[in-house]
């Protein structure tokens, strides 16, 4: 005949090691699915590194070719500049060459005016210390 307190005892052990068996399933869960987001998130991580690597290459290139066709531009401006200086330099030369009293004229109106702004610009600020 069984002994009921021997069966209790059985049950019990057997309970306890169901659920100690429950409690390390749950346990290799818990920890193969927290390496598993470990896993997706060093994953990720790493796809935001090469995103950002590569983005910060694009912004690189893209500061060259800025600052290339920036030095690239400026060079031009000032090409053009001394072509329209020259140009100018020319043009003035050849009218002097061709109406040297007009010219004369010209540049005494000029300085005679100039003479007359700093005069009326001097007096004006004597007035006011």
């Amino acid at each position: 005949m069984n002994n009921p307190l021997k069966a209790m005892g059985e049950n019990a052990s057997t309970l306890a090691h169901d659920a100690a068996q429950a409690a390390e399933h749950s346990m290799r869960s818990v920890q193969h699915a927290t390496q598993q987001n470990l896993n997706r998130m060093a994953d990720e991580l790493d796809d935001a590194r090469a995103q950002a690597s590569s983005a910060l290459k694009q912004l690189t290139r893209e500061d060259h070719s800025l600052r290339r066709r920036s030095t690239n531009a400026v060079h031009e401006g000032s090409r053009q500049l001394r072509e329209k200086s020259v140009h100018i330099k020319d043009a003035y030369t050849t009218y002097i060459q061709h109406e040297p009293v007009k010219s004369m004229l010209i540049v005494a109106a000029a300085g005679a005016a100039l003479v007359g702004l700093l005069a009326l610009f001097s007096r004006h600020g004597d007035r006011h210390r």
